[in-house]
């Protein structure tokens, strides 16, 4: 991050490794050919003249047809779409997932940048360059996928937590889980770190964006609660090598058969019994970056589906790790362990290694590397490092946050 020491020097690196990570981005990575931005499109073009919503599919690469599988608001959210041809929308969602980013970038690494006094251009953009490699923005780009943006809104209300401004949160959160229902987890950090007032909050938002819609769109609204919420077809196969959840582990290990529904719930409620127990540590250290990130490594986990692009609600974990390997307060031996793991996850994560065993997931090979991002994120559940003092700077702007009560 400092690089060379002159600002010629500076630009050309910025210059040199920006051409370089364009040119793998267009000749290297699977490209996804907008398919899940297709899907929303289409879906809201077909809802437009009088079909329904959830009757509109497309077929898969792996077999299965895929449909609007999102709440209605989130259905109301995309109606603009329908104002523009396709490569407006195509350019649109690069917009609005390069703004996400951006967002993310300064949340996230912004105080790193500062308290190591590094050339805080030069910075971002060595920063914004290694984010870009990474698989799960990849594919959220060339699915043309909305993740990004739920991350940005939870993160949001992580900054309003820990600037003291948490009488404001949750709106955020409420927001993300009526839009989709993963991010609604936070809405349980919020109740198991007891911010009532930030859960009733987030609750409120989202029960409030749900009744608009069931409003709006009666027909849709009753069937996505009735009907397509519960059709597990609709969202794809489960034992493809990109669904990266437990429930993905056990659908490969027992394919064709279907996983066993029991011994998921048993394992979700081992993960949420870990997960709770890490973040109530947490939020106790005053570490609430911590407390989201893990939130986001659990959501990953106990989803029935999470494809690789699901995986973006990995990156703030990436973030406290980077933060802690670099501060001072923590000890060298420390910081010598936490810098090259936390290498070792970001290129594990840029390595598309799971798709080795896209087609034969058996043995012992296949369970360990078709499930490599699961292990990533079990890792990061159980030993994602927390830190002790009352300040959650990683999410905050300022030089020296205050804590909320």
């Amino acid at each position: 991050m400092t690089g060379p020491s002159t600002a010629r020097g500076r630009l050309v690196v910025a210059l040199a490794l920006t051409a370089a990570v364009t040119l793998f981005l267009a000749f290297v990575p699977l490209h996804r050919d907008w398919f899940d931005l297709n899907v929303y499109y289409g879906a809201v073009e077909h809802w437009l003249r009088g079909g329904r919503l959830y009757d509109f599919t497309i077929p898969g690469s792996d077999g299965a047809d895929y449909g609007f599988t999102y709440p209605p608001f989130a259905a109301l959210c995309m109606l603009p779409l329908a104002l523009f041809d396709w490569p407006a929308a195509i350019a649109l969602s690069v917009v609005l997932n390069a703004a996400a980013s951006a967002t993310l970038l300064t949340w996230l690494i912004g105080p790193v940048v500062r308290r190591r006094g590094w050339d805080r251009w030069f910075a971002f953009v060595v920063a914004a360059c290694l984010f870009a490699l990474l698989e799960p923005v990849r594919d959220t780009f060339s699915f043309g996928q909305v993740n990004l943006v739920l991350l940005v809104l939870v993160c949001c209300d992580a900054r309003l937590l820990s600037t003291g401004h948490g009488r404001f949160a949750g709106c955020g959160i409420g927001l993300a889980a009526a839009v989709k229902l993963t991010p609604a987890i936070f809405i349980g950090y919020l109740l198991v770190t007891r911010r009532w007032r930030a859960a009733a909050t987030a609750t409120g938002t989202a029960a409030a964006a749900t009744l608009l819609a069931l409003v709006v769109a009666p027909g849709a609204s009753k069937t996505y609660w009735t009907e397509a919420l519960w059709d597990t077809d609709r969202i794809g196969v489960l034992s493809y090598v990109s669904n990266q959840s437990w429930e993905g582990v056990l659908a490969r290990l027992v394919d064709p058969v279907p996983p066993s529904g029991l011994l998921w719930g048993l394992g979700v409620l081992a993960l949420l019994a870990v997960w709770a127990y890490r973040v109530r540590r947490a939020v106790a250290a005053g570490d609430e970056r911590a407390g989201f990130a893990l939130t986001g490594v659990a959501a990953c986990l106990i989803s029935p589906i999470t494809w690789v692009h699901h995986l973006v609600w990995l990156i703030p974990a990436l973030a406290v790790l980077l933060d802690s390997g670099l501060r001072p307060d923590v000890p060298p031996a420390r910081r010598r362990l936490l810098l090259p793991v936390g290498a070792a996850v970001y290129a594990l994560l840029c390595s598309s290694v799971v798709w080795l065993w896209r087609f034969d997931a058996t043995g012992v090979g296949g369970f360990l590397g078709s499930n490599a991002y699961v292990w990533v994120c079990l890792g990061l559940l159980i030993a994602l490092p927390l830190r002790g003092a009352r300040s959650a700077e990683m999410l905050n702007p300022q030089p020296y946050p205050a804590r909320t009560p």
